[in-house]
């Protein structure tokens, strides 16, 4: 098995926790903790062990076993709901217009991976909010979304940083990409936002955590379906929750420019590296044999099920089927979901990781391009019964010379909580 530098698994969240939940739609066994450590062994082992220093899965610079803590217990989704209702009591009327939107197929689907302001979102402006609704928005957003280290609230955090990054970096003059008049070098098309540097004004694009959107469709409440709806560029959270339960966490899109990078007070993040090594931990165990049989005949330039494709999975699976590989590998396979699941609270991450264990054998591996996930158009996809992730590397927009990574996942019949027709 090759070696990469690789973040502490541990942290990326595969460990189990107590209790049972139960996943809307299908009723499913406990993720179980011999899984959970089995999988966290073998990435570590993928890795190269855990006693070096590493860019760990939150992505800053730190000693392995210093941040080799599991995730943090779940939360209710009655203490959603509070701090949902919380932070709509922060806003006058017309803001709350502006959040408190009908769950619709239109307003569910209004997300998109580029920083293309009011243009191609709905909810109301990171920018318009003041301090205290800002931080009722992000106590929010804590409450709902998984707190384990690299992924969830925290990854979500650094993605807005990054743009932040980006902004920085075109006011500068020195990076390219909407505002500049410099063309993507994928062969693209360039973005067509028509957004400023660290685009500010409400509508308006560019790059910038104040550029990101919030909204609630529907009513916060333990009965009823509601969802909580907020991305930017980059990011795409939907947290649909059913009747006191949450009824699934997908899509999810989460992508990054650049890769990492080094904060002016030194912190190093790299807010995907913990998603990036799972899927090299598992395509490095892959035999020639299964390589050949993995490999798609298709290239990519992007995720296959991006914004604006709701419901266009392939008919067929494509790739190696998970039930051809080893017990080890198989653990491999699912220490490589975890990052992406483990968006929502630990019990429903749980749950939703039962649901695809026992689906494995059910589940395909699939790849195109390189497997080191260094060069344009390379590619991994994981498609089962349910789950859907896809991994993709492009050409950099503002940072040209740089890749940068585009994810998604999905669910097959989880998502907007298959609630929507999609």
């Amino acid at each position: 098995m090759n070696r990469h530098d690789c973040a502490d698994a541990s942290a990326g969240g595969v460990a189990a926790r107590p209790g049972t939940r139960r996943i809307r739609g299908r009723s499913r066994r406990r993720w179980t903790a011999v899984s959970a450590i089995t999988a966290a062994g073998l990435l570590l082992s993928a890795c190269g062990g855990s006693d070096s220093d590493t860019t760990d899965a939150s992505g800053s610079t730190g000693s392995s076993s210093a941040s080799s803590s599991s995730a943090s217990a779940g939360t209710s989704v009655d203490a959603v709901v509070e701090a949902a209702n919380a932070f709509v009591e922060t806003l006058d009327e017309d803001q709350q217009s502006q959040v408190l939107l009908d769950f619709t197929e239109d307003n569910a689907a209004a997300w998109s991976n580029l920083p293309c302001g009011a243009d191609c979102r709905v909810g109301i402006q990171l920018a318009e909010l003041a301090e205290d609704q800002r931080a009722a928005a992000e106590t929010l957003l804590q409450t709902s979304l998984g707190t384990g280290a690299g992924a969830g609230y925290e990854q979500a955090m650094q993605i807005l940083l990054a743009d932040d990054y980006l902004g920085t970096l075109q006011a500068s003059g020195t990076g390219g990409g909407p505002g500049t008049g410099t063309a993507p070098t994928d062969g693209g098309t360039p973005p067509t936002d028509g957004g400023a540097a660290g685009g500010g004004g409400a509508g308006g694009g560019g790059y910038s955590s104040d550029n990101y959107y919030l909204a609630l469709l529907g009513t916060p409440d333990t009965t009823g379906s509601w969802q909580l709806h907020f991305g930017g560029h980059h990011l795409a959270v939907n947290v649909t929750y059913v009747d006191g339960e949450v009824g699934g966490a997908s899509p999810y899109f989460v992508g990054v420019e650049p890769t990492s990078w080094e904060a002016e007070d030194g912190t190093t993040y790299a807010p995907m590296d913990v998603m990036k090594d799972g899927m090299l931990a598992l395509t490095d165990s892959l035999s020639e044999e299964q390589l050949a049989a993995a490999t798609l005949s298709e290239s990519y330039t992007d995720v296959l099920l991006g914004p604006d494709q709701d419901g266009a999975f392939p008919e067929a699976k494509e790739g190696l089927a998970v039930s051809e590989l080893s017990d080890d590998q198989k653990q491999l396979v699912l220490a490589a979901m975890m990052p992406w699941v483990s968006i929502v609270d630990d019990a429903t991450a749980e749950e939703l990781m039962a649901a695809y264990e026992s689906e494995l054998d059910e589940t395909y591996l699939a790849v195109s391009g390189g497997t080191g996930l260094t060069a344009q158009g390379d590619y991994v996809r994981i498609d089962g019964p349910s789950v859907w992730i896809e991994f993709v590397c492009q050409n950099g927009v503002v940072i040209s010379d740089q890749i940068h990574y585009h994810t998604v996942y999905r669910d097959h019949v989880r998502d907007y909580g298959g609630e929507l027709s999609f």
